[in-house]
């Protein structure tokens, strides 16, 4: 039997970012640049890729800059075209159709980051979504949400992205237990466990924030009881699902950026910059001299 392809994804972007204060009292972390273009507009663009149709974005009150950015500005763009810069036109239209945005904004406690897709469910038509936290993602050749995807197409469940850390970065990240080995890449799971720490964490494997879901999972997310901080986790929902069908984790090709707080920002600021084809060489020139130096 043919599987249903999800068409809608969740990007959970209500967060307020207090770690990058006073930078997000008036712009959101979301929209926060890497390089020229925001962290956001990268995550839709991989979804696009995947055939994404319905990007649903559960926002908070601070959030208006999201909706304007993903909104035609046809001033902008005439202005640009009056000035020649048509290529440049042409991408800022771009923006703006690259998918049918929805906006729902974050409400009801408790709070938690599976309480978006609480906030969204109505909208998903119990076909299978994806669900993107708004502050991490991966730089790939292959964009991840068509990784999961095609995880999703072999194996009809549930697929969550993983990444390889080491060992101590299990004190801060949800890590996965293995129960076998679909392929070289692909991963049937026992569940997932919150910050076991090096020492007891069961792989060196965490889940990051990347989800394709089947409908299955919303009656333990609407079931679910707080958690970690009095908090409703999607991390909880997953191991519940995980005892009544397969879930599956994909470990991604390609570079994890967490651009959640300063240091992990810079980091995917610098990656990026250092493979830009127009940028990327001198960059590289500048960079070294200033290690030099220091």
């Amino acid at each position: 039997m043919a599987i249903k392809l999800p068409t809608k994804a969740i990007i959970a972007a209500a967060g307020v970012g207090t770690r990058f204060l006073p930078q997000t009292k008036a712009m959101p972390k979301e929209m926060l640049p890497i390089v020229d273009k925001p962290v956001i507009q990268i995550i839709v663009e991989q979804l696009v890729a995947a055939g994404v149709t319905d990007i649903i974005i559960v926002t908070g009150y601070t959030k208006r800059p999201v909706e304007d950015h993903f909104d035609r500005s046809e001033e902008l763009e005439n202005d640009l075209i009056s000035r020649g810069k048509l290529k440049l036109a042409e991408q800022i239209k771009a923006v703006a159709e690259m998918a049918n945005f929805i906006y729902v904004r974050q409400k009801g406690t408790p709070k938690g980051n599976a309480r978006p897709i609480l906030n969204a469910q109505h909208l998903l038509n119990d076909e299978p979504f994806f669900v993107l936290f708004a502050d991490d993602f991966f730089r790939t050749s292959v964009p991840y949400p068509v990784q999961l995807l095609e995880a999703y197409k072999q194996t009809g469940h549930s697929v969550i992205s993983l990444t390889k850390v080491a060992a101590a970065d299990a004190s801060r990240l949800g890590m996965v237990t293995i129960e076998s080995e679909f392929d070289e890449k692909t991963f049937k799971l026992k569940g997932l466990v919150e910050k076991p720490g090096a020492e007891n964490t069961p792989s060196l494997y965490a889940s990051v924030g990347s989800f394709l879901l089947t409908p299955d999972i919303l009656p333990f997310i609407n079931q679910q009881e707080t958690g970690v901080g009095d908090e409703i986790v999607l991390a909880d929902s997953i191991n519940k699902l995980a005892q009544t069908m397969p879930v599956y984790g994909r470990v991604i090709d390609g570079v994890w950026h967490d651009a959640g707080d300063k240091l992990h920002y810079l980091q995917a600021i610098v990656d990026h910059a250092l493979v830009d084809k127009n940028l990327g060489a001198d960059f590289r020139v500048y960079l070294q001299s200033r290690l030099d130096e220091i």
